[in-house]
């Protein structure tokens, strides 16, 4: 038996007319909040990065792809990580590759950044099956300088990180357990969107947002804020391959 409330047709219309009206009300909040992130000022990436793909070295403008925006997710999937990405973030990419033939169609390359050798992306992708390009940070300061990575001692300035190594809940520990690392290593990492463009040669660094930012995992807050039921709120996540059943 559902413990949740139950009603009649014409109950569950006023009750839905009512959140309309909030969904209204968000989807215009949204429409502010998408223009004020595109009047963010575009700044000038002056260092020259390089980066290890699975097509030999490239520098930032080539992983453009010949294209003038370029949207890339960072998967927590550092040097320390011996069994494998996060599998929060393995979920996401396993979303991506349906987007990219329409992004690629309206001048987006969509890649994802890790600081793993590329050799254990490369595997790793396969083992997904995904088809997005893969990029490796490794041995690069780029991850640093955009926020995608932290420094050991970055990472023991912040509260809330060193708190959670400290005192981790049981579903990090198992998180530690699912990616083979040390939290004091695993969550140096940040889970990220990064965007840049690309104008007259010169590339742009334009957005960057972090987790918990609820996009972060399209499939989990879009689809399932859509279910009937909430989901735990303990945000344990598991990679395709090894659910439990």
């Amino acid at each position: 038996m559902s413990e949740h409330r139950t009603g009649t047709r014409e109950e569950w219309q006023v009750a839905r007319d009512e959140l309309a009206k909030l969904e209204a009300e968000h989807a215009k909040r949204n429409e502010e909040i998408t223009k004020t992130r595109r009047d963010l000022p575009w700044v000038r990436v002056e260092k020259e990065y390089e980066f290890d793909t699975e097509d030999g070295k490239k520098t930032l403008a080539e992983l453009f792809d010949g294209r003038s925006q370029l949207l890339a997710y960072n998967i927590m999937f550092g040097p320390d990580y011996t069994v494998g990405a996060c599998p929060g973030c393995t979920s996401l990419g396993d979303g991506l590759d349906g987007s990219i033939v329409h992004l690629s169609h309206r001048d987006v390359t969509l890649i994802c950044f890790s600081r793993a050798p590329i050799e254990r992306l490369t595997a790793y992708k396969q083992r997904m099956g995904w088809q997005f390009p893969y990029v490796s940070t490794y041995n690069s300061e780029f991850a640093f300088d955009f926020g995608l990575a932290l420094t050991e001692e970055q990472a023991e300035q912040i509260s809330e990180v060193k708190e959670m190594i400290d005192n981790p809940p049981d579903w990090l520990e198992e998180w530690s357990r699912q990616t083979g690392a040390a939290l004091k290593d695993g969550l140096r990492e940040n889970p990220s969107w990064i965007a840049f463009a690309r104008e007259n040669g010169t590339v742009y660094h334009t957005y960057t947002v972090s987790a918990p930012d609820p996009f972060v995992a399209p499939y989990y807050s879009f689809l399932l804020e859509r279910t009937p039921k909430a989901q735990p709120a303990e945000p344990r996540s598991w990679r395709k391959d090894e659910y439990p059943d």
